[in-house]
């Protein structure tokens, strides 16, 4: 029997829901303070009973626990109940999404309190939120894909924030264009999906596919590839990941949410959610490992290049994301949820980070003209040095060493795994520490440019904190059997994700594969510290040959995607679009305009303010249709 709190599983979207209502109709009469707070603690409600329904589930024997809210679609034949599904990956999905979120949101109380539209912000953070835990605890597809495109509709609100600037005007327009074309590929998959196999609920759905395809088959393929369309643009991955350093343009806070907690992590859900279907297509499979393989390696190289502290940290996480990618596309399930998790603490952290650098040097974003400021914002630079090892993998005491760690020993250990995806993800690892080492002592040290001048309170300070602890704490979540843990993360989700059985690579063991990642970690902070803090010189010299600064150039504008797609996509589209704007397309709305400017001119007169003439018309109304009914009765 299921506990009786998975009943109040309802309330963990339906909170966030009512308070983004209540925020969005009521929220400039509450005042900024209640806004605030409502916003706020409605996401620590959530996050309060996912915990208690998260214990309990710990507790139980594991069993899935569905729960039904509504009959949604009765179509003949076509039924889609909103129904809500816990197993072992909601559990832990739904817990990080709503405590980074709430951490997000008090952080933001203070950060944004000087910010016009103060109350439309936490509207849309809880819109956000609330998307987002509907998509994880989706039964269906259905009601899976309308989280996803609530997650997508909030980023362009949040993107676009201040809208008062065109630049983010046109940030939240490329993100909401470009995960489009994502999108469309998802929903065409949910097409053949139902066409194919009849159903839209998840576990149904599996269990068909698994029944009628065999491992190989073209059906499982073609879907496999069209829900990867979707992963890709919603994760930011190659080829899509162009609107994710744009997104940048809104508030920092917004950044932080969609890094750590929503956005980006839908993609790598969806994949894990779905693992039953890609189980049966190798093909979708080794894509899923290439598409990850190749974007952290060329994020990596584009982190090293960027001077502003934001897009440095946007392609971090593109790079990390590919990561996930690659533990997914070797069956490396466990290891990509891991991943996530700890990469939701030390990012979120990385973000809120940078949001207090930013704010008390007024808005400088370029790490070159900081510098000096460990002493003036301790805080801040003690909170970057906790997440940043995370990020890079500081070997033993760091999340990330062990998150990262077991999916590049899986990487290439794995029966789907390969040596050269092991070697890229080991360049991975060197290119990270030499990004994120390049920030810290860019920022934090040599000269000071100019200095600080807001400090952050407690509202700011305790859910910085609390993320920088987790980030060297939540590695020991899932400690690798090697340095004598029990793997508890991946136990508790083998009841959700197969466990994959590990081979070894070439003869190499896995405290090998973690020493070779160690060396490269200390190989990257040395060769900072080298390059930036003790003999700047030897930049300077290799920045002076042409081919450095062309090949800088290059990865600064991100391989020249932008570049390549405005020539091939957008320059096209806007041609035809300028050629058929008075085709017979348009002719027809233009006609409908008319028609409503036409009525609209014979009907204004009649809104004339006097009582007796409103009364007299309505009279007269009155009379007109009873003669209508009186006529037409047989």
């Amino acid at each position: 029997m299921h506990p009786s709190v998975y009943n109040a599983l309802w309330l963990e979207p339906i909170i966030p829901f009512v308070s983004a209502f209540v925020l969005m109709v009521w929220g400039r009469n509450l005042g900024k303070r209640v806004a605030a707070w409502l916003g706020s603690l409605s996401i620590g409600a959530s996050f309060v009973i996912s915990l208690l329904i998260g214990i309990a589930f710990m507790k139980s024997s594991g069993a899935p626990f569905t729960q039904i809210v509504w009959h949604w679609v009765a179509v003949g034949s076509f039924h889609v109940d909103m129904g809500l599904y816990l197993d072992a990956l909601s559990v832990v999905m739904t817990l990080v999404v709503s405590f980074v979120s709430f951490l997000i949101h008090v952080y933001s109380t203070e950060h944004m309190e000087h910010s016009e539209g103060y109350e439309r912000f936490f509207a849309y953070m809880n819109l956000f939120v609330a998307s987002m835990l509907t998509l994880t605890l989706a039964n269906n597809l259905l009601l899976l894909l309308l989280g996803w495109e609530g997650v997508g509709l909030c980023s362009y609100l949040l993107i676009g924030f201040w809208y008062g600037d065109e630049a983010n005007g046109l940030a939240g327009r490329k993100a909401f264009i470009v995960t489009r074309a994502g999108d469309t590929a998802f929903i065409l998959g949910l097409f053949l999906l139902f066409d194919r196999l009849g159903t839209l609920d998840i576990q149904p759905l599996m269990a068909a596919a698994r029944l009628h395809w065999h491992v190989g088959a073209a059906a499982a393929t073609v879907a496999c590839f069209l829900l990867i369309g979707g992963a890709v643009g919603k994760s930011a991955q190659l080829p899509l990941q162009t609107w994710l350093p744009d997104a940048m343009a809104g508030p920092t806070p917004t950044s932080a949410l969609i890094h750590a907690a929503t956005m980006v992590t839908a993609g790598v859900y969806l994949i894990a959610r779905t693992h039953v279907l890609f189980e049966l297509s190798p093909a979708a499979m080794f894509a899923v490992a290439l598409i990850g393989f190749c974007t952290l390696l060329l994020a990596g190289f584009s982190a090293l290049a960027q001077t502003d502290i934001k897009r440095i940290l946007a392609y971090s996480t593109v790079s990390q994301i590919g990561y996930m990618f690659l533990a997914l596309g070797v069956g490396a399930w466990s290891a990509a949820i891991f991943h996530l998790v700890s990469h939701a603490f030390f990012k979120a952290l990385l973000f809120l980070a940078s949001g207090v650098v930013i704010e008390a040097l007024a808005d400088e974003h370029n790490i070159f003209k900081m510098g000096g400021l460990r002493h003036k914002l301790p805080l801040a630079f003690w909170c970057f040095v906790f997440a940043g090892s995370a990020l890079a993998g500081l070997p033993l005491i760091s999340a990330g060493f062990y998150s990262k760690g077991v999916i590049m020993w899986q990487a290439g250990a794995s029966p789907f795994g390969h040596t050269w995806l092991w070697i890229g993800a080991m360049v991975g690892a060197l290119l990270t520490a030499l990004y994120i080492s390049r920030l810290i002592f860019v920022v934090f040290y040599g000269k000071q440019q100019q200095p600080p001048r807001l400090f952050p309170r407690w509202t700011i300070q305790w859910p910085m904190i609390i993320l920088a602890f987790l980030s060297m704490l939540a590695g020991f979540f899932n400690l690798p059997a090697a340095f004598g843990g029990g793997e508890r993360m991946t136990h508790f989700l083998s009841t959700a994700l197969p466990v994959l059985d590990v081979v070894r690579l070439n003869s190499m063991s896995e405290l090998a594969s973690e020493a070779i990642a160690a060396v490269a970690f200390f190989l990257g902070v040395y060769l900072i510290w080298l390059f930036y803090l003790q003999k700047p010189s030897l930049v300077e010299n290799l920045m002076a040959g042409g081919f450095a600064q062309d090949l800088h150039r290059f990865w600064y504008s991100d391989w020249g995607m932008d570049w390549f797609y405005d020539r091939v996509f957008v320059n096209p589209t806007v041609v035809l679009a300028r050629r058929g704007r008075h085709d017979v397309v348009d002719k027809i709305f233009d006609g409908i305009a008319w028609l409503c400017q036409t009525f609209y001119r014979w009907l204004s007169p009649t809104e004339s303010g006097l009582v007796r003439r409103y009364a007299g018309w309505i009279t007269a109304g009155a009379i007109l249709l009873m003669v209508v009914v009186l006529w037409g009765r047989p």
